[in-house]
This record gives C-alpha cells, sequence and structure tokens, in this order.
C-alpha cells in the first residue's frame, strides 16, 4: 500500500548552491544539513538534495513513494520488469529507501518510516 508521494531527492553537484536556492524557493530553512543530504519540510512534502546522487545513477529529481511494506513494493516492481538501482537501505531512524529504473529510464524511489 501506498501514501502517494511525499518526498523529492534531487541530485546535486554542489550542495550549497543548490541549498540557497531551495531556500529561497521554499521560503524556509532546512531541517537537515549535513555533507551527505540537505532537507527541507514545505507544503507538506519532503524536498532533498543529495550530492551523492549523480554516482548513485540519479540522472534527476527521484519521486518516492511513501509505502508501508517496501520489501514486498520492490519485489513487486521488480516482478514487473524496474531493474534495481538501489536496494532497501536504513539512512538512519529506521527510514528505509530504494530505487528502481522502468524500462523507459524514469527513476522510482520507496520510501519506508519505522513504525510509530
Amino acid at each position: 500500500m501506498t501514501a502517494g508521494v511525499q518526498t523529492i531527492i534531487y541530485p546535486v553537484h554542489d550542495k550549497d548552491s543548490a541549498k540557497s536556492l531551495f531556500t529561497a524557493l521554499l521560503g524556509v530553512e532546512p531541517y537537515v544539513d549535513e555533507p551527505y543530504y540537505v532537507g527541507f519540510k514545505a507544503a507538506g512534502q519532503d524536498i532533498g538534495l543529495d550530492p551523492n546522487g549523480h554516482a548513485k545513477g540519479m540522472t534527476g529529481p527521484v519521486p518516492y513513494w511513501h509505502v508501508t511494506n517496501l520489501k514486498e513494493r520492490l519485489a513487486a516492481l521488480r516482478e514487473a520488469g524496474a531493474e534495481l538501482l538501489q536496494d532497501a537501505q536504513d539512512v538512519g531512524g529506521g527510514r528505509i529507501i530504494a530505487s528502481v529504473k522502468d524500462a523507459d529510464g524514469n527513476l522510482v524511489g520507496l520510501l519506508q518510516d519505522p513504525e510509530a
């Protein structure tokens, strides 16, 4: 089951420049500002900047679908023909992400938050 797209991650080459741009766009300061990731919360969305995204195969923004069972959704996507880009990985605090690419080259991210 999915709760929709609530997170979009952008691969960036210059984290500081991108942080300035998104701060101006969103009108809020980042809630996370680390060398490996900058995160914003605005209008019910998480917007992330990943300075390592290009090295992970990200060619543009990746929408992350929030799901209740990431491993199940990931298996279903792979069975439907998606190519695995990033297997399930805990990125901190029990939040798990993964990503795939469809036959047209579109990137699809999955995100599972820890159970409350």
